[in-house]
């Protein structure tokens, strides 16, 4: 099993424009935005545990959807930092509509699983 250090700094090295849900907002300087979708199906994968999703509330007010992960009770979030200060982020929780999983749910969205297939593969190759 991989460590949850060696898999955080491989999806930090793997992290790219075509792998974030908003390309025009996606930057260099904040590679982990719009990742957090794709991130939480890698960590899955590795890591197992659930997918939770949180509906987080920047310093604006504005209200954003958020993915992440709970492995062994504990919350894991490699991409919390793509918010800014003073972000609130509630408790995960499974958000799976008519689903079996949060997984499922998140993979039903063709480009989401696009997103997670392209990831997946710069993650494996970044573990190498």
């Amino acid at each position: 099993m991989i460590s949850e250090n060696k898999l955080k700094i491989a999806l930090q090295k793997s992290w790219f424009k075509e792998s974030s849900s908003d390309v025009e907002k996606w930057t260099k300087l904040n590679p982990s935005y719009g990742q957090c979708a794709v991130t939480a199906l890698i960590v899955n994968d590795y890591l197992g545990g659930e997918i939770v999703w949180s509906e987080i509330i920047l310093p604006s007010g504005e209200k954003v959807s958020h993915y992440f992960n709970k492995v062994n009770g504990v919350e894991i979030d490699f991409t919390k930092e793509q918010f800014p200060k003073g972000t609130k982020i509630s408790k995960g929780i499974a958000k799976t509509k008519e689903f079996n999983s949060t997984r499922d749910y998140i993979l039903s969205y063709p480009s989401t699983k696009t997103r997670y297939h392209l990831l997946k593969k710069r993650v494996k190759e970044n573990l190498k």
